[in-house]
């Protein structure tokens, strides 16, 4: 059974309440307890109704049908009504169904008409730059090691968030779990959830109980695949302190997922009935899957996956998301659903721990600081706006990224709006030898993915 402090002790009602009815904020709690094949499918029904986005109510009634019709994923959620902590359950859905997706749309929107600047759903923060592992190929392995973002800066970025709508925070790094901050501030922000990646080693006993009494932290925990590829990458002893980490978690009822680093070498691995079933077994819900894209530490050419691997990853991701008791997200290969590139503050930006304002965190080109400027201020910059202009990048939502699909997009906003590399050797992916790669690289998805893409759509 799932343990933890009731939603009343932990939950900030005044602030619900202000923007809903208190009818609908109880049905909602109330909806939380007892029988999850009777109360989940009310739940989905409440979030339908309350959301002012069409999309939205599309979105739940495609999840109502899904849940009704499939065991698998009727299993899964159940599953994480069953064994979430009370209390993290509790506050994280209510952030979700009355914050994100009743507020959120609201306020954005009311924000857009009042300015003329869109504001995501979402932006990704790196507190801070320090990390204890060094892996090769780390995509923020060039930033300065000793970046940090103040207390004040970060609370002031939190706040301004909130005023815009958001309410879905994710962090990054470096590690966030070395920034001695990082869970004082989720605490005070108890109306915004968080999903933090992290490698997993900080995670001890002192920090696990400390996000089951916050309440409002999913950590996504970085591994490879099996102890070979995990330690080869990240370091000896990691894969066990990984392990460790996630039972601690799990023990707690944590809600957490896992974030895996997709490459030539390790795409069967990591997407093997047998991985991912022993990743279920220790309590993953959910896996952000990232294929490797040669920036940062190292660039790596070799380590990228081939067009017939990606296509491969396109079939295998719709076999997992049908079969296993998982959430699972191919970052590269969802332009499907998501309508192609969601960067440059389209549905997310990136704040580096030096303030630099990115539009993607593997783009690491920047026109502004935080610390010069307002969220607002900086969402409305052209930079931003051209890369809204422009996005989808292809008619084809199977090449939705600038970088690895449709580079010579990248270049002609990174040119038009004379934005700087935020670390030495960023401009790699423009000219040279790697530019060139990715360009061929392109070129070659492009055919199988237009393949594709046809015989799903029709020539």
């Amino acid at each position: 059974m799932a343990k933890g402090n009731s939603i009343v002790d932990k939950l900030n009602f005044d602030f619900a309440k202000r923007y809903v009815g208190e009818s609908v904020f109880k049905q909602v709690l109330n909806y939380l307890e007892g029988d999850p094949d009777t109360n989940i499918p009310r739940l989905i029904k409440v979030a339908q109704k309350i959301t002012p986005i069409e999309h939205h109510k599309e979105l739940a009634g495609t999840l109502l049908k899904m849940y009704e019709e499939n065991p698998a994923i009727r299993k899964y959620f159940n599953t994480i009504f069953n064994e979430i902590d009370r209390g993290m359950r509790d506050r994280l859905m209510c952030n979700f169904v009355v914050n994100t997706m009743l507020l959120s749309p609201s306020r954005r929107e009311q924000v857009e008409k009042e300015t003329g600047v869109h504001v995501p759903i979402t932006l990704l923060i790196d507190p801070t730059t320090a990390c204890n592992l060094k892996c090769p190929g780390c995509w923020a392995g060039e930033y300065s090691k000793h970046d940090q973002l103040e207390p004040e800066l970060l609370d002031r970025i939190l706040d301004e968030a909130k005023e815009l709508g958001i309410f879905g925070i994710v962090m990054s790094g470096g590690e966030p779990f070395l920034y001695p901050y990082l869970l004082d501030m989720a605490e005070k922000h108890d109306e915004q959830a968080f999903m933090i990646y992290t490698n997993g080693t900080r995670i001890d006993d002192e920090v696990a109980d400390r996000l089951q009494k916050v309440g409002n932290i999913s950590p996504c925990v970085s591994i490879e695949g099996w102890r070979e590829e995990t330690d080869a990458r990240r370091g000896q002893g990691t894969y066990d302190k990984v392990l460790a980490a996630m039972e601690r978690l799990h023990e707690r009822g944590i809600l957490f997922g896992a974030s895996i680093t997709v490459t030539r070498k390790n795409y069967q691995e990591v997407t093997s009935d047998e991985f991912i079933d022993f990743l279920i077994d220790k309590g993953v819900r959910y896996i952000w899957a990232f294929h490797y894209i040669p920036i940062g530490r190292t660039p790596n050419t070799d380590l990228m996956i081939l067009p017939d691997q990606r296509a491969y990853l396109y079939e295998r991701t719709a076999y997992l998301r049908e079969n296993k008791l998982m959430t699972y997200v191919d970052f590269w290969n969802d332009g499907e659903l998501t309508n192609g590139c969601i960067a440059g503050g389209d549905s997310f930006f990136h704040i580096t721990a030096k303030g630099d304002v990115e539009p993607c965190v593997f783009v690491h080109f920047a026109v502004d600081n935080i610390r010069d400027k307002s969220l607002k201020e900086v969402l409305g910059s052209p930079f931003f706006r051209e890369y809204q202009k422009r996005q989808p990048f292809s008619d084809n939502y199977l090449r939705p990224c600038p970088i690895i699909d449709v580079p010579d997009e990248l270049r002609q906003m990174i040119q038009n709006n004379n934005a700087c590399p935020t670390h030495e050797g960023a401009d790699t992916i423009l000219t040279g030898e790697v530019a060139g790669f990715l360009d061929q690289r392109a070129a070659d998805w492009e055919k199988v993915a237009d393949d594709i893409w046809e015989s799903r759509n029709g020539a």
